[in-house]
């Protein structure tokens, strides 16, 4: 079996559910029903959390399972937390550094402005 489209493959618009149906007992269900949030997952990002859950959130084992680094497994999880509406670090203190600002921190410390302990900090704290 094939997993429900959320989108129209003609115009993108959103698709609903408008009947189920039982093979077992011949019953079929109407009205507009809801698929649920992880429908607008694409399939990779299916299998992704399939793979984080089976690897009980630890990023550590997912690089031996699928191969890939912890910034790319890290990047992965925060589309597909976008994926769901949400943003990644939200209900905390979360810094997260554009190319430019990472460029300036690079600059201060060549700059002498701060030291490498302090750089490190910052760089860290906006990966945390």
């Amino acid at each position: 079996m094939n997993p429900i489209p959320s989108r129209c493959p003609l115009c993108g618009g959103e698709l609903v559910v408008t009947r189920i149906y039982c093979r077992d007992c011949d019953t079929t269900l109407e009205g507009r029903f809801t698929s649920g949030p992880f429908s607008q997952l694409t399939p990779e990002q299916i299998n992704f959390i399939i793979t984080f859950v089976r690897c009980e959130g630890k990023i550590t084992r997912m690089e031996d399972e699928i191969g890939l680094s912890y910034p790319t497994i890290r990047n992965r999880l925060h589309e597909v937390i976008r994926a769901l509406g949400y943003e990644p670090g939200s209900g905390e203190e979360s810094l997260v550094l554009t190319e430019q600002e990472r460029q300036k921190i690079l600059e201060d410390l060549d700059a002498g402005r701060i030291s490498a302990e302090q750089a490190m900090q910052m760089l860290r704290e906006a990966e945390e």
